[in-house]
């Protein structure tokens, strides 16, 4: 019987240990579902100080050696501490080191809202380690799969200097890119610390990137493979600027090597039939419990409970421009002086929240807006919510779309990325469907798809059979986790690419 797949998965976090957004979510749940299907995976993310070691069973690890990491003219040493993820056999190692990592922020510092002025230096130093201890734990790895920027120099490393004396000879990388937005752009002296002769900073060189020191670029040029997180999004990056974000000529030139697999959700955790943490349970046969947990929702917001013939709209987001915003604060007005509830719940950007305010002021008997991140009335949003709206800007893959369908709310979305992947437009005639979406990013193509979407309300039986629609999709970690095997699987027969 063949050995199985040897995968270290690095990334800069990690459910349940630490999170900002959807990479974390990924993170804790594609490993599972791979060692369901019997690749071995091994999950690498640097020791950050909101992580509880002692909560999550992580012990310190003696490998009998000094561990030391090359970082400029220094070698910095690191700790490493291992425990498994909760409910698997699968090996979690944190890599520390209290000058880059021992901060109450995992990007940005709390106090500032900005990021750490040394972020280069952090992500570096984190890359070397991954390999010096690689080096000497894992030799023997068949692929390292690395997440973003933060990660995206190990490709590089690989291929530059530790594939020698036999260590690392059948070792591959593949890079997912889970949002083209953030590449990890950085002066040009950075270039030495990082390890590389500054002699090959030069346009159209793999480092360079319109004057700055590009990680991204470097992981996209050396991986074996290239990903990103949903087949539409891997064409729109390599289509235009609007989306390439300046590396669209790059991707082209990897397009054989560029693939989208769509990102999978937990369908344990998000599960209206079981979820602990709603007040009422339902599912495809029985929607009874969904109008409780609207009611739940609206005494959540403060709001009035006792019209549940209104439709209650929500968001769950990142208060960002790609997140569709300046569009939504040209609809709002307009949509709340119809008989709806609507509903945010989020964070981000401190003008657009004071803006959202004075709307949600004018009309305090329908709207209200909770300026945070709560895991529960995250779920009872989208277990309450009758419309979910994601007019994103460009949306990789996106997650509550997903999280949407399976609670049998109803996705508006703009056509982009991981939602065109996802949801399809609803036909009255023939009953098949799953929500509503718009082509161009303007204002007036999101409020026609609102109000296809308002004025199939009435119908009871039409939506009941469009939320029934939403809550048969699968979109487990399963359909995606078999892809990646193949990819992994593929990866280990080839030979080096010069």
């Amino acid at each position: 019987m063949a050995s199985p797949i040897k995968v270290a998965m690095v990334a800069a976090e990690c459910v349940p240990y630490a999170k900002t957004g959807g990479l974390g979510d990924v993170i804790g749940a594609l490993p599972i579902q791979l060692e369901k299907i019997g690749v071995e995976v091994t999950i690498l993310l640097p020791r950050h100080r909101t992580i509880d070691l002692g909560k999550f069973g992580f012990e310190p690890v003696d490998l009998g050696h000094e561990t030391l990491a090359p970082f400029g003219s220094e070698n910095l040493s690191y700790d490493i501490h291992t425990s498994r993820l909760p409910g698997t056999s699968i090996k979690v190692f944190l890599i520390g080191n209290d000058r880059f990592f021992d901060r109450d922020g995992i990007y940005v510092d709390p106090l500032t809202r900005k990021d750490y002025p040394d972020q280069a230096d952090r992500w570096i130093f984190f890359d070397r380690a991954v390999m010096e201890f690689l080096r000497r734990a894992m030799p023997n790895v068949d692929v390292i799969h690395c997440h973003d920027h933060q990660t995206a120099l190990i490709p590089a490393y690989l291929r530059r200097f530790y594939r020698r004396d036999g260590v690392f000879s059948n070792t591959r990388t593949v890079y997912t890119i889970h949002n083209l937005g953030y590449q990890g752009l950085f002066p040009r002296e950075v270039m030495w610390r990082a390890g590389f002769d500054d002699a090959e900073f030069y346009p159209t060189s793999v480092f360079e990137f319109y004057g700055v020191f590009n990680f991204m670029k470097v992981g996209i040029s050396y991986a074996d493979v290239v990903s990103t997180v949903s087949p539409t999004y891997a064409r729109e990056i390599q289509e235009s600027k609007e989306y390439g974000y300046g590396l669209e000529g790059v991707l082209r030139d990897r397009s054989r090597d560029l693939m989208g697999i769509l990102n999978g959700i937990d369908d344990e955790v998000w599960n209206p039939a079981s979820d602990p943490i709603i007040p009422a349970r339902f599912d495809f046969a029985n929607l009874a419990g969904k109008l409780d947990n609207k009611k739940a929702l609206l005494r959540a917001f403060g709001l009035d409970d006792s019209q549940t013939e209104w439709p209650l709209l929500a968001m769950i987001s990142r208060i960002d421009v790609q997140k569709g915003f300046d569009l939504l604060v040209t609809v709002l007005d307009y949509l709340l002086s119809k008989d709806l509830h609507f509903v945010l719940l989020g964070t981000g950007n401190k003008e657009t929240e004071a803006y959202l305010q004075t709307v949600v002021d004018r009309h305090r008997s329908k709207a209200a807006i909770r300026f945070a991140f709560e895991n529960q009335l995250a779920h009872l949003t989208e277990a309450g919510a009758d419309i979910f709206l994601m007019p994103s800007k460009y949306e990789p893959c996106g997650l509550n779309q997903m999280y949407s369908l399976r609670y049998g709310t109803v996705p508006v979305v703009r056509a982009t990325g991981g939602l065109m992947d996802t949801v399809s437009e609803f036909d009255p005639a023939s009953g098949e469907g799953t929500g509503f979406l718009f082509n161009d990013y303007d204002p007036e193509h999101f409020r026609s798809a609102l109000d296809r979407a308002l004025v199939l309300w009435p119908d009871r039986r039409l939506w009941t059979r469009l939320m029934q629609n939403g809550m048969k999709q699968d979109f487990s970690w399963k359909v995606s986790a078999r892809r990646y095997k193949e990819v992994y699987q593929q990866l280990a027969g080839i030979h080096e690419i010069s």
